[in-house]
Formats: C-alpha cells, sequence, structure tokens
C-alpha cells in the first residue's frame, strides 16, 4: 500500500487557512466554564473525582459515599489533575471539563494531519473544521465525561492501524496498542472491540487473514496493552470482588448491549437519524459523501474510513441502550470524507438551510421554553425550571442571536464569497454562539438554581439529604460534601423538588428557585 501525496489547493495560502486551524481552540476553549456542570452526567463524573480527594483514595471511585462502576479510572485521574489546580475556585467547571477539552482538540489536530499526508492540505483543513465545529464533537469535547477521551484514543489507534497497514512499519502498531490500553482504562471494552473489528473486516475484505492475526497478536503489542490494563482491573478486582464484575462488566458493559439500561433505549434506526444531527452544520456534505461510497470502496484508504463507520453505526444499531454519543466511535473517519467531498462542492445553499433553522431555533429558544413551561408536557420540575425561560433570556443573550444571525445571512448569501468560506464561517458561528452563549444560557436554566441551593448550603454548614428527588450529583460538588438519598430529620436540611413537596410540609424553606427548594424539616 502507498501513501497519497499532499497537494495545495484554494485554502492552502488563504486567510481563512489560519481561522480553520484556530477552529479547535475556539470551539473547545471557549467559555468551558461558562454553564454549570449539568446533571447527571458531568455532575456523577466531577464528584466522583472531587471525593478522590475527599477520601485521599486516588485507585477506585466513589460516588456519594457508594461505589462507582460506571467507567474505569483514567478520566477521573486526569480530572483530579484539573481539580487540582481549579478547586475550590469559581473555575471550578474548567476543572472537569479541561481534560476532555484538551482531548478533543488533540483529536481534531490528529485527524488533520493524519489526512493531510494521505489526501492534501484542502481536505485535511475542511476535516479539521468538521472535527472542531460539528454538533457532536462539540458536545462532548466540552463535556466532564469519558467519551471527548475515549474518541481521541480511537481516533489515535485506528490512524496508527492504518499507519501501519499502509507502511508494515512495526512503531505505528506498537503506539496502537498504547492508545488501546488507556482505552480500555477510560471506558473499558469499546477500546478493544473497535480497533479490533474495523482492522478485521479491513483485512478480511482484502483476503489477509493472516495479516490481521500477526498484527492483533503481535507478542510485545499485547505485553504492552496487558501492563497497562491489567494493574488497575486487577486492584479493582480484589478490591470490589463480584461487585466488580456484576457492577462494571455486567451492567454497564454486557448489559448496555444487552438491553436497554436506564431507560435509554431506541429503534434500530435511532443512529440512522442521529449522524445527520451530530455532524451539523456539515450533514449536507455527509450526505453527498455517501453517494460516492461505491467510488470510494476501490480506494484502499477510504474503504478502511467506511468500514470504520459503518461497524460502528451497524453494532451500536444493534445494542439495547441507545445514547447519541455512541455512534461518534465512528465518526472519526466521516469528518475526513467529508473533507474529500467538500472539494466538490459547487453550491453552498443546500448545505447552510439546516444550520440557519439552528440559528433561528438559539434565537426562539426563550419563547418555546416559556411556552412549555405554561403547557403540561412533562413534569411540574421541569415545568418551573423552564419557568425562568424568559427572566434568564438577558439583552446580550436576545442580542447575541438575533444580531449574529442577520449578520451571518448578510455574509453567506453574498454573492462573491466562496463556498468553502460560506462553510466554514457557518460552522464557526455555530459553535461561537453555542459556547458564547446557548449553552451558558441552557446552563443556567437547568442547572444555575441547583448550583444556588449547594452553595446557600455549603454557607449553612450542616448535613443534608436528597428528599424526594432523583440525584444531584452537581450539588455535592458545589456544596463540597458527600449527599445522599433519604428523609431528613428534623433540624436537618434537604434538597427536595417543588413538585413533590406539599403545601403543608412541616419544613423551613431556606432557598427556592425554579424547580428546586432547599429546606430543613421543622422540629
Amino acid at each position: 500500500m502507498t501513501g497519497y501525496s499532499s497537494t495545495n489547493g484554494r485554502l492552502a495560502g488563504s486567510p481563512l487557512r489560519l481561522l480553520i486551524l484556530a477552529l479547535p481552540l475556539f470551539a473547545f476553549l471557549l467559555r468551558l466554564g461558562g454553564a454549570p456542570l449539568f446533571d447527571v452526567d458531568e455532575g456523577a463524573f466531577s464528584e466522583a473525582t472531587r471525593e478522590m480527594f475527599e477520601r485521599g483514595d486516588f485507585l477506585f471511585t466513589y460516588l456519594n459515599g457508594a461505589p462507582r462502576f460506571d467507567k474505569p479510572i483514567f478520566i477521573y485521574w486526569l480530572q483530579s489533575i484539573g481539580y487540582l489546580i481549579f478547586g475550590g475556585t469559581d473555575w471550578v467547571e474548567w476543572a472537569f471539563r479541561l481534560p476532555s477539552a484538551l482531548a478533543a482538540i488533540a483529536w481534531s489536530y490528529a485527524t488533520y494531519f493524519f489526512a493531510r499526508k494521505r489526501f492534501g492540505e484542502d481536505s485535511a483543513l475542511i476535516a479539521l473544521a468538521v472535527a472542531s465545529t460539528a454538533l457532536g464533537p462539540f458536545a462532548i469535547g466540552r463535556a466532564a465525561t469519558a467519551d471527548g477521551l475515549l474518541n481521541c484514543l480511537l481516533a489515535l489507534t485506528l490512524f496508527d492501524v492504518w499507519r501501519h497497514l499502509e507502511s508494515g512499519q512495526r512503531a505505528p502498531l506498537l503506539r496502537a496498542f498504547v492508545w488501546i490500553g488507556l482505552g480500555a482504562l477510560t471506558k473499558g471494552p469499546v477500546a478493544l472491540v473497535v480497533p479490533g473489528a474495523v482492522s478485521l473486516l479491513y483485512c478480511a475484505s482484502r483476503g489477509e487473514w493472516m495479516r490481521w492475526l500477526r498484527m492483533v497478536f503481535n507478542p510485545l503489542g499485547l505485553l504492552i496493552l496487558i501492563a497497562i490494563v491489567a494493574p488497575w482491573y486487577a486492584y479493582a478486582y480484589m478490591r470490589h470482588g463480584q461487585d466488580f464484575i456484576d457492577g462494571f462488566i455486567l451492567r454497564h458493559n454486557v448489559q448496555r448491549f444487552s438491553g436497554s439500561l436506564e431507560g435509554h433505549g431506541g429503534s434500530a434506526f435511532y443512529y440512522l437519524l442521529a449522524v445527520p444531527l451530530l455532524l451539523l452544520p456539515w450533514s449536507g456534505l455527509f450526505i453527498a459523501a455517501l453517494g460516492r461510497i461505491r467510488t470510494g470502496f476501490g480506494d484502499p484508504l477510504q474503504r478502511f474510513l467506511w468500514l470504520w463507520f459503518a461497524f460502528v453505526l451497524g453494532f451500536f444499531s444493534l445494542s439495547g441502550t441507545k445514547l447519541p454519543h455512541y455512534v461518534l466511535y465512528g465518526c472519526t473517519p466521516l469528518f475526513i470524507l467529508i473533507g474529500l467531498q467538500a472539494q466538490s462542492a459547487r453550491r453552498a445553499w443546500p448545505h447552510l438551510i439546516l444550520p440557519g433553522l439552528l440559528f433561528v431555533l438559539f434565537a426562539l429558544l426563550p419563547t418555546l421554553f416559556d411556552a412549555l413551561a405554561q403547557s403540561t408536557l412533562g413534569d411540574g420540575f421541569y415545568r418551573a425550571q423552564l419557568g425562568r425561560a424568559l427572566e434568564t433570556a438577558d439583552t446580550f443573550y436576545i442580542a447575541s442571536t438575533i444580531g449574529v444571525f442577520v449578520a451571518w445571512v448578510c455574509f453567506v448569501f453574498f454573492p462573491r464569497v466562496p463556498v468553502l468560506a460560506r462553510l466554514v464561517v457557518t460552522a464557526a458561528v455555530q459553535v461561537g454562539l453555542l459556547a458564547g452563549v446557548v449553552v451558558p444560557y441552557a446552563g443556567e436554566l437547568a442547572q444555575g438554581p441547583v448550583k444556588r441551593a449547594a452553595l446557600a448550603a455549603r454557607e449553612l454548614g450542616g448535613d443534608v439529604v436528597f428528599w424526594r428527588f432523583t440525584t444531584a450529583p452537581s450539588f455535592s460538588v458545589y456544596r463540597q460534601a458527600v449527599t445522599l438519598k433519604g428523609d431528613p430529620q428534623p433540624g436537618q436540611m434537604a434538597l427536595t423538588r417543588i413538585d413533590r413537596l406539599a403545601p403543608d410540609a412541616p419544613v423551613e424553606i431556606l432557598f427556592r428557585e425554579g424547580g428546586v427548594a432547599l429546606v430543613k424539616l421543622k422540629p
């Protein structure tokens, strides 16, 4: 197999190149701490990391005092570094989100450098723009969870697998085993399943079965993998025994595939609908690329990329538990394939319709949220949270969403603007609005009352319990203390929901905002 020569094109020497090269930093660091931690996932990861410091135990995680078997240890170690630097300050959201943001930045640039050598500068720049601005990578790259890191490690793994297949060199293969080991310490067996299956499908398509076996069972590579993975997994088993097997292996891996865990189900077509949404504003180019699969399959690298996406799409479509970010494990190759497709784009407007509708939605969000708050949809807690939508949408929000939309329309429909410039600027506008305006607004609506209740409880001191409240682990993060579920004792504080608080309940209300109330049970 031979590589592809790099060529310069329309973007290589243009000012637009500098904008694209800066997009990962802009997309993943702009107002990273602008929104409170979102429950449940961000709150759970962050509180588990905080409790490592409280317990003085950095080898296993606990959430509100109970062992947390959801994920392995690596992401918590990285978050603990951020917490060591920023914890206890107003930058606490940065502390927990920074590992994901840095991983997403590395993921984006790794995609660029891989594509540049094989498909040229222009395609690589568009691939970089897609990786750093598409809706799905943007979301997980700014979340205090394990998914941004895992996606980075999967991309590094399969890029090195291809480098080995392409050149036969040993070094890329050994690096791939390092990335797989770190991925297994980040989220478990999926880090082995995806690269193993993708490389098998590719080698099988070429009749190279023995080559796959030699690659997968490389003795030094397996030793590297075992050296990285085995110590922590052995420690976790020795410490928790069958509980670790039941909690991590069976529940959070086997049951996630075989059944609908925690109500996250969906049809077999779930991801067929999710992928175009996760790729916004680049969905039009993705659909165009689908029309060239047959042609692309004749090229070895494009075949590898399409098989990578197809396996992840098929595998998780068969899974009983479905969450949008699962299919992102197979979207890295799409970034590159979209970069290839962009070179043939002649008209911008078909690709601007969905982003334009999204920008309109941003401006209408306060009104839509207020309408939902006045309706009978959902439960009382969420309606109460949304009831603050209009008062929370200040002049900055309204002026930003409307003003930027008007400026965007004037720019993209100016006749002399090149097609690629329109698409890249649209992507930059999308992440700028999301990071700078929309996500902080949504975070204030959803989590602002929980954060302020926690700060009030922290100032008052004393024990607090979750009372008739589905756990909100971010409350424990901001309160800087473990919070248990249960009925409060006389004189004890409790966090509760206003829709579950009886009018004649014998409590003193210490804090109330949106759907959240901090109360003290009267003697």
